[in-house]
């Protein structure tokens, strides 16, 4: 991360244990504004419950969360306002069906910030132009494919004009075919400056758009650097081990 750059999301110390199982064993992490990083590792390396931590979806066991050099674990912090500042985008789209896609969208405006309907509207409709789905406001999630009910859920996040996105594998429930739509849009919002944290198996993707990519495997931070480093040049034996793992397969 550039050090002249002071870090929009900042993650100390960070424990998660579920019973006797520590899935996250001290995790530290600085994102920068702007920056998107991108988490890689295993199944069950820790990366969708460091996430979920980030915005307190998950209790962290011990550690600290800061965004905004706003404190997420101390009692005072309102944490619904600041999950606001938190888009969050699951592997699953958590839509509803029997509301519209502009529906989906506005709902949190109205009901969590608290906007007029014609305000939220508005809003809702810039959302899904962004994610190129303005045409598509009045049709249901049963009536769009999965990569567009992607975008849906995307633009709902965006509506709430977070700092920060949070992706959690945002294209593995998708066809291989819809996959492309979904990585464009995330290609657009980095473009647009947008800060995110992506959980993802596109390594080409992370390859070409990632500014650091990190390395997990149970629940520590084995290495980060540069896309091109971490894939070409790995200094660690299980990073190696993880890459190698993917050209074979």
């Amino acid at each position: 991360m550039d050090a002249a750059r002071p870090p929009i999301l900042e993650v100390r110390g960070l424990r998660k244990s579920f019973g006797h199982s520590e899935v996250l064993r001290g995790i530290d992490l600085a994102v920068a504004p702007q920056e998107m990083v991108f988490i890689i590792g295993p199944s069950g390396s820790g990366k969708s419950t460091l996430l979920r931590c980030c915005n307190r979806l998950e209790e962290p066991t011990s550690g600290a969360v800061h965004l905004g050099g706003v404190d997420l674990m101390a009692p005072s912090t309102d944490i619904n306002a600041m999950r606001r500042k938190i888009g969050m985008v699951f592997q699953s789209f958590n839509l509803y069906p029997h509301m519209t896609a502009l529906g989906n969208v506005t709902l949190a405006l109205r009901k969590v910030a608290a906007r007029s309907r014609t305000d939220a509207e508005t809003l809702g409709m810039a959302a899904l132009d962004r994610v190129g789905l303005a045409a598509k406001a009045k049709s249901y999630p049963g009536e769009l494919s999965g990569g567009q009910q992607q975008r849906v859920a995307i633009a709902r996040a965006l509506a709430l004009e977070p700092t920060v996105m949070l992706f959690d594998e945002p294209t593995s429930a998708l066809d291989p075919e819809l996959v492309g739509s979904v990585l464009a849009v995330m290609r657009e919002l980095k473009a647009a400056g947008m800060t995110m944290l992506v959980v993802s198996h596109e390594m080409r993707f992370a390859r070409d758009a990632a500014d650091r990519v990190i390395f997990m495997d149970h629940g520590v931070i084995v290495e980060e650097g540069a896309p091109d480093q971490i894939f070409a040049k790995p200094r660690e034996a299980r990073t190696r081990a993880f890459i190698a793992g993917l050209t074979r397969s």
